[in-house]
């Protein structure tokens, strides 16, 4: 829809998103915030270096967490960076067209992130259950395809979403009491019979959300039936090993977007509207940053590939001192 049939269309011309507006303390706030924000996209942003530059981390399941991570980072700057601030400048209004943007970003990072965990189980599957084909099967332009198609797949079904939300006509209030436009706050302040939208956007969470989880459930299934029936203790660790820092995000992922259901299942009071931005905030800001910190601490040869480039760096370093030194 362009802007001059929006406009015809719509009363309200920007939001206030209330956020945390009872918490006194936004100093305090604005500071993990911003610490939780620039750990999350320097995390992010070594793996996907790390991967980029060591020759040894060119392998599909490598693949697919450097695309995880540059997913991650769009995700988080989707919210947070607005929040922040919002926060220093006291400016809590958003315009429509932000709004949408914001939730259309949103929707299509996180949808995206479902499939791209679906794809990397599937791999893992593939290395523990099928080894023998495994190369065969998960080549680069396989690998290629799974990344590409959760990524189009998280932005044509939020299309569909936004799009229809977007006919929606808001003649006020326009108060928002969340810290993001979501679509369940935006429902509310419609003027307009919202049941269809709300049916279609139910239909397509259930079709596209349920089947990422019950792919990535089966593939881990088949993954722990494999490694129980590995006769030795080395051999079992050796193989849970190749997929335990993915298995701890995925799980930390769907703890978090359980939370989720938490939220929209609640009746909408106001003594459990803090406790619904609590749980949003698991989703929205503590699910990027647990990838960097899970694989930078766990993953073996993440750690080795970022103990080689300290040492090149150093080594760069000394080079640069030495020749200053000697020819400054």
């Amino acid at each position: 829809m362009d802007n001059k049939q929006w406009n015809n269309q719509t009363m309200v011309k920007e939001f206030i998103l209330l956020g945390f507006g009872n918490i006194h303390s936004f100093q305090l706030l604005f500071l993990v915030f911003l610490v939780i924000y620039l750990v999350t996209i320097l995390g992010n942003l070594l793996i996907v270096i790390l991967v980029a530059a060591d020759q040894h981390l060119h392998t599909p399941m490598y693949f697919f967490l450097a695309n995880l991570s540059s997913l991650e980072s769009c995700y988080i700057s989707t919210i947070l960076p607005r929040m922040l601030n919002s926060f220093i400048t006291g400016n809590q209004s958003m315009s429509v067209n932000s709004c949408f943007m914001q939730l259309y970003f949103f929707g299509a990072l996180a949808t995206a992130e479902c499939y791209l965990l679906a794809a990397m189980s599937y791999d893992r599957y593939l290395a523990i259950c099928k080894p023998l084909h495994y190369m065969t099967i998960m080549n680069a332009r396989f690998s290629l395809q799974l990344s590409s198609g959760s990524w189009v797949i998280g932005f044509i079904v939020n299309t569909l979403t936004t799009s229809s939300m977007m006919h929606l006509i808001f003649c006020g209030p326009n108060e928002i009491d969340h810290f993001f436009c979501d679509f369940a706050p935006l429902l509310q302040l419609s003027c307009n019979d919202t049941l269809k939208i709300q049916l279609l956007i139910f239909v397509l969470s259930a079709l596209f959300g349920l089947v990422p989880f019950l792919l990535t459930l089966i593939s881990y299934s088949c993954i722990i039936k494999t490694i129980l029936r590995i006769p030795s203790t080395l051999g079992r660790k050796k193989a849970f090993s190749t997929c335990s820092s993915h298995l701890i995000v995925v799980t930390l992922f769907y703890v978090f977007y359980g939370t989720l259901v938490i939220v929209y299942m609640f009746p909408k009071t106001n003594t459990l509207k803090d406790l619904n931005k609590v749980f949003s905030i698991f989703y929205t800001v503590l699910t990027p940053i647990v990838n960097p910190i899970v694989y930078c601490l766990r993953n073996r040869e993440i750690k080795e590939a970022m103990s080689k480039l300290i040492c090149q760096l150093f080594s760069f370093v000394r080079r640069s001192t030495f020749f200053h030194s000697s020819f400054g």
